[in-house]
This record gives structure tokens, C-alpha cells and sequence, in this order.
């Protein structure tokens, strides 16, 4: 299904929309018509608690307390890379979830409440930024509902980047879904690695594969992979193509050791 969907289709869809689509591809059991179900109830139940809320803040201060205090939606500090908090269906069940599967969240409810939402792909975690008319814009951190300073994101930026690293207007301009849905793919891709849930993993690279051909990362990966799944011949070639297309990269040396290690292996065929 996804093979057939372009970065057009993805940015016509709400962001909840399009990582169903994604996850379905990856796991079809993924329960993409109860997630559908389950986010039209909440909606409801949204519209029927807001409805004496007429101030565009403070109505949208009733909904955070509603999404993270009463449905109780809150980041997964036990287990951040779990890849059921990339899974929509498995995030509103459990209600805990990573930046972008609650953010996505938002976004959706904020589309159908009339909450002015934009999605801006911080380097460090996805965000919301709030733009109310005629008011200085806000940003919501979507793991916790709590909003963060321009002081907070500069110190989160110094932390992933380094001290030099100064805050730009470029680090929080609003993001296409095609942009957030290819970060979403790779953390759920380094989820299903970690958990060795290779299959799955492997979908996740042929799937950003169809979006960015050639991508030798994303065939190195896609290497490592079939050498778990003990498909010797086809890691062998993916690795060389990493080797020839990035020469000068670190992992190349150690590649060329993995290609002629894997040469004189048995080869099995899947």
C-alpha cells in the first residue's frame, strides 16, 4: 500500500493518517481500523469537554489537561525505544508514546478542535509549535504537554550539537508529513534492530528505500540486516555498494573486513 504513495500523498494526510499507512506496511496487524474508531471517540469526547471553553487558550490549556492528566497520554520514560511507542495502535492503547507518535497525536486532534498546530522537526525530538493570531509563538514539547522556552531549546541543541551551536529560525520552521514520516520510519527501523524483530526491520528500509533509491546508509543497513537473516550473498553486496559509494566513511574499513569474512561463508538462500 505504501509503495504506491508519494511525499504529495503524505503531506494530503493528517500525520496520524499517514503513519498508520506506514505501520500497517511495516506490521499488517497493525489495528488500523480500531485506531481510526478509537481517535473518532476521542474526538467526540473532546468537542463534549471543550464545549464551555470558548477562549482559544484557555481551551486549549482544557484540552492538555484532558490529553496527558485524564486520558492520560505521557511520554515512555521506562522504555523510550520500545517499537510500540512508533506503533499508533499499540501508543493508544498503552497511552504512552515518543515525541512524534504523541505529537502526531496533537497534530490530529488540534486539525479537527481548531488548535492552530504546526509540526517543526527540532534535531533533537519533534515539537509543536502553537502559533495563536497576534501572540508570540509557543512550542509544546508533545513527551510531557509542557511548553518549552527559547532557552530550553537552545540548551537542547548545545547538548546534541555542541556548545558553538546557536539557535536558528531554520530549527523551528514548520515541517512537511513526507519529512516527518521518513524520521518516524528510522526510529521505528533502529527500534525493530534493537529488539532483533529483523523482518520488520528490513520492511522499514525497503520502505525508505522507495523514497530516497540509492541511499547507501540506507543499503548498509539494509545490508546488516540480511547478514542477521543469514542471506550472506545479498549482505555482501549491499556492503560493497556502501564501500564503493562511501569511500572515505569510517564504517568502510570496517565493512571490508564484514565482505571478505562473509565471501568465504556458506551462502543461504532465502
Amino acid at each position: 500500500m505504501l509503495l504506491n504513495l508519494s511525499d504529495d500523498d503524505f503531506d494530503e494526510m493528517e500525520l496520524v493518517e499517514g503513519a498508520l499507512v506506514l505501520n500497517e506496511a511495516i506490521d499488517p496487524d497493525t489495528k488500523v481500523t480500531w485506531a481510526k474508531e478509537e481517535l473518532a471517540r476521542l474526538v467526540d469526547e473532546a468537542k463534549h469537554t471543550l464545549i464551555a471553553h470558548t477562549d482559544g487558550p484557555s481551551r486549549l490549556d482544557a484540552f492538555l489537561h484532558l490529553f496527558y492528566k485524564q486520558w492520560g497520554f505521557k511520554g515512555d520514560q521506562e522504555a523510550y525505544y520500545d517499537a510500540n511507542n512508533a506503533f499508533m495502535d499499540k501508543v493508544l492503547e498503552s497511552r504512552k508514546g515518543v515525541p512524534v507518535s504523541l505529537g502526531a497525536l496533537l497534530l490530529y486532534f488540534g486539525a479537527e478542535l481548531d488548535f492552530p498546530f504546526e509540526a517543526v522537526n527540532f534535531p533533537t525530538q519533534f515539537l509543536i509549535k502553537v502559533v495563536w493570531p497576534e501572540e508570540s509563538v509557543h512550542y509544546i514539547n508533545p513527551f510531557s504537554g509542557e511548553e518549552v522556552s527559547q532557552h530550553t531549546l537552545q540548551a537542547w541543541l548545545v547538548g546534541h550539537k555542541g556548545p558553538l551551536s546557536q539557535l536558528k529560525p531554520d530549527h523551528l520552521k514548520t515541517a512537511d508529513h513526507a519529512t516527518i514520516i521518513g524520521r518516524w520510519l528510522a526510529l521505528l527501523k533502529n527500534a525493530l534492530l534493537r529488539e532483533e524483530r529483523y523482518t520488520l526491520a528490513l520492511r522499514c528500509t525497503d520502505l525508505a528505500l522507495v523514497f530516497v533509491p540509492d541511499d547507501p546508509y540506507e543499503i548498509r543497513d539494509r545490508g546488516f540486516i540480511y547478514q542477521q537473516l543469514d542471506c550472506h550473498q545479498v549482505a555482501v553486496s549491499d556492503y560493497q555498494y556502501f564501500i564503493d559509494q562511501c569511500p572515505d566513511d569510517p564504517a568502510a574499513e570496517l565493512l571490508k573486513t564484514q565482505v571478505n569474512a562473509l565471501s568465504h561463508d556458506h551462502v543461504t538462500v532465502h
